[in-house]
């Protein structure tokens, strides 16, 4: 393979679609290149990344940037970049990476240049501007250090440095002399106890990990500095695509995107910007989001609302309670802001020296619960700082004073106060709800996902078609996505999932069933576990356990991060043993996964074809062009086999269509017919309009015209089933000869019945006959 890219002006692929790879060690550049002929022929235009430039040594992610000079040497480095790129080129593939603004690693300081200098030099280091460091506070603290008081006896004065077990920190010059506690006491930082991370904490972090610290790319220096290699692969010719990293974190959001757009002009420029039900983006200067949007209005089509009041009741039932989700995210994102983010709160607080600190913070953390999105921005924000602070003035009376006089500051744009608070109630929603709410609120966790919005059961066909034309007219290269590494469950876990809303009352009594027969102390979480093994069956049981543990921790109910519970873990591990090593448990639960199978089967087929033909530049994830049955990461960052992909792919571009088994092919032939149509026509997806289904299944239809491409989809299989199947139920399709890409069938316009339609899978692509379509056979 080549060490540099063939010719510097080849021409850049037309974007069509984005296949996401977790380049990580162990998975490195040189093997990605090695993917670059299958991604070509599954269909996909441009290569997604994850985060390239050198990270904290051994990093499964690369979202801990210690080094923005140079590409990760532990990925191949920059020979190895240049060698992916050969190989992208001669694929006729483009590259989209993801870059990291708001933090940088810090868990190990001696990998970071910028942070060692800032520890050894204090404020004097040329770095100090790097990192948003509340110095006036004292010295910078680091919370490492075990919760014990005599933690300190372990420190060591070693080489230079200091040592405390595994970690390193430099010594400032002239400050090494005497014993390694005098040394410590004269740095310009503080080795404190681990839980006082979440307490007193004096820099900004990425949420509530203390190893990752929030940097000051709103200075133009520290921007510079920071973007200078990213941006000389963008001046190159060498990125057509970039996905900024949790823009909600930074200091000025839209300033720093029109700083960004400016510096790459041409850039497809994405943002993580994770949007509550009904928010629309703001109008920064970008294409769109990476999806999640997307994948909530895609994923609730296939899940019928008519149960909501069925599962309500069994959540009711079995929890003894009924749960109201806007308070219940108010609760945890009102712990989140006390407890995990106490540090962040206080620095807030301090800002507001005319109130008693008390009142201030309780106020600030009031307004951060009761905030109804992550962040507010122009020009919607000041509705939502009214709507939050109308919330908090109900919930709390006795602050009306405090929340008023907050308040006042927080519409003051110029306000350092106002400045910060929105950083902290982004991060806020995402550990109150994301992080915790969701893994607390197991009515049907199917909806429980990033994006999505839990109290709305589901997304009727009529909406989704407004939510579609409205991405075709307003973010037409929009990302949409159906699984990321950051998804609580895999796309196809969620798409079986989805077949217990069609049998709410069968589920309730196998649910009653098993929980009578292994009871868990917290009945919430065990509807959730049970949720989660019928989703992801078969799944490994070392899996299961670790997600079991993860979920439960999360939660923060029975157990938790700071503090496990030994007796409650014992417990819920003992349960996932059970559903394994039970014989009439595990019978009755793999009966039942086998009963819902292929309808499960049917919404995934359905929902991968909405998501790759409706407007936007679909991604997809690595591994999902296949049944795919991951949870959380880092579940879902698991090895992919490629080989069984290219073998499969290649079956079937040589032979006729699979069936609808457990192979996954027909999820292959879907994804590789469409993205090749998009790739090959994109002339045929520049419209958006519904097609309507006229009949008596007309309801389990979902069809649209993308101007010249028609996608047919069935919602709601067992309802269908139990219906009698599509009968005399027609689809009006465009005038003229359509040809079936997955089946190579040919149908005229006009009204057509979805029994002829559907009748070897439960979704059609069809595209003119005139055109160069490619068929399975």
């Amino acid at each position: 393979m080549p060490d540099t890219p063939d010719t510097p002006d080849a021409p850049r692929p037309r974007l069509g679609a984005t296949y996401r790879v977790q380049i990580r060690p162990g998975f490195d550049l040189d093997t990605t290149a090695g993917l670059a002929d299958y991604l070509a022929d599954l269909g996909v235009t441009h290569l997604y990344s994850a985060p390239l430039l050198t990270a904290t040594p051994g990093s499964a992610h690369g979202y801990d940037v210690v080094d923005h000079r140079a590409v990760n040497p532990e990925l191949g480095g920059e020979a190895g970049r240049l060698r992916l790129l050969a190989a992208l080129r001669a694929a006729g593939l483009g590259l989209v990476v993801d870059i990291v603004p708001n933090h940088a690693g810090v868990a190990r300081p001696a990998a970071n240049p910028a942070w060692w200098d800032v520890l050894r030099r204090g404020r004097d280091s040329a770095y100090a501007s790097w990192f948003d460091i509340d110095w006036e506070r004292g010295r910078l603290l680091l919370p490492v250090l075990a919760d014990t008081p005599d933690a300190l006896d372990d420190l060591k004065a070693v080489d230079g440095e200091l040592r405390y077990h595994e970690h390193r920190f430099p010594i400032a010059d002239g400050t090494g002399d005497g014993t390694a506690r005098e040394v410590h006491d004269r740095q310009h930082y503080e080795l404190v106890s681990w839980r006082r991370g979440d307490r007193e904490l004096t820099y900004r972090r990425f949420f509530a990990v203390s190893d990752l610290a929030g940097l000051r790319v709103e200075d133009p220096a520290v921007f510079a500095a920071t973007h200078a290699e990213i941006l000389r692969w963008v001046a190159a010719g060498e990125v057509d695509g970039i996905r900024v990293d949790h823009p909600d974190g930074l200091r000025d959001p839209a300033d720093y995107l029109a700083r960004l757009r400016a510096a790459a002009p041409d850039a497809w420029l994405l943002v993580e910007k994770i949007l509550e039900y009904g928010e629309e983006l703001p109008d920064w200067p970008v294409d769109g989001t990476t999806g999640y949007d997307a994948l909530a209005a895609v994923s609730g089509l296939f899940v019928d609302p008519a149960a909501e009041g069925d599962f309500t009741a069994l959540d009711a039932r079995l929890t003894g309670r009924h749960t109201s989700w806007q308070d219940l995210t108010h609760d945890t994102k009102l712990e989140a802001a006390t407890r995990l983010l106490a540090a962040e709160l206080t620095r807030l607080a301090a800002l507001a020296p005319d109130l008693p600190a008390d009142d201030a913070r309780a106020a600030l953390a009031e307004l951060a619960a009761c905030f109804p999105v992550y962040r507010g921005y122009p020009p919607h924000g000041a509705g939502h700082l009214a709507a939050a602070r109308a919330e908090a003035g109900r919930r709390c009376p006795d602050l009306a004073a405090a929340l008023d006089a907050i308040t006042r500051r927080l519409r003051d744009p110029d306000d350092e106060l106002g400045r910060r608070f929105p950083q902290l109630t982004g991060a806020v929603m995402a550990k109150g709800v994301e992080d915790t709410a969701y893994y607390r609120w197991s009515r049907f966790v199917a909806l429980n996902e990033v994006g999505g919005s839990p109290a709305h059961f589901g997304t009727p066909p009529a909406q989704f078609h407004r939510f579609a034309a409205d991405r075709q007219a307003r973010w037409p290269a929009t990302m949409t996505a159906l699984s990321t590494h950051d998804t609580k469950r895999g796309e196809d876990v969620r798409a079986r999932l989805a077949v217990l809303a069609e049998l709410p009352g069968r589920w309730a009594e196998l649910v009653d069933r098993w929980t009578a027969a292994a009871p868990l102390p917290d009945p919430a979480f065990a509807h959730l576990l049970w949720q989660t093994a019928v989703g992801a069956w078969p799944i490994e049981r070392e899996r299961l356990h670790a997600y079991a543990e993860k979920a439960a921790r999360e939660a923060s109910v029975a157990t938790s991060w700071a503090d496990p519970d030994p007796d409650f873990e014992h417990a819920m591990h003992a349960l996932v043993d059970r559903i394994y090593d039970d014989p009439a448990l595990h019978a009755e639960l793999s009966a039942f996964v086998a009963e819902i199978t292929a309808a499960g089967w049917s919404n995934s087929l359905g929902q991968k074809l909405v998501q790759l033909a409706m407007p936007g530049v679909p991604d997809v994830y690595q591994g999902t062009e296949l049944w795919e049955n991951s949870l959380v990461d880092p579940d879902n960052r698991r090895p992919v086999d490629f080989a069984v992909r290219r073998e499969l792919l290649a079956r079937l571009d040589a032979g006729g269509p699979p069936a609808v088994a457990a192979d996954g092919a027909a999820k292959l032939l879907v994804v590789s017919r469409t993205l090749r149509l998009r790739r090959d026509r994109p002339e045929l997806f520049t419209g958006y309009r519904p097609l309507p289904a006229h009949g008596p299944a007309a309801a389990h239809a979902v069809a649209f015209d993308r101007g010249g491409v028609v996608a047919v989809a069935t919602r709601l299989p067992l309802g269908l089933a139990r219906a009698g199947g599509w009968g005399a139920t027609t689809v009006t399709l465009p005038d003229g000869e359509l040809t079936d890409l997955f089946t190579g069938r040919v149908h005229g316009g006009g009204s057509t019945p979805l029994a002829d339609l559907l009748a070897t899978y439960p979704v059609a692509l069809l595209a003119p006959t005139t055109a160069p379509v490619e068929a399975s056979s």
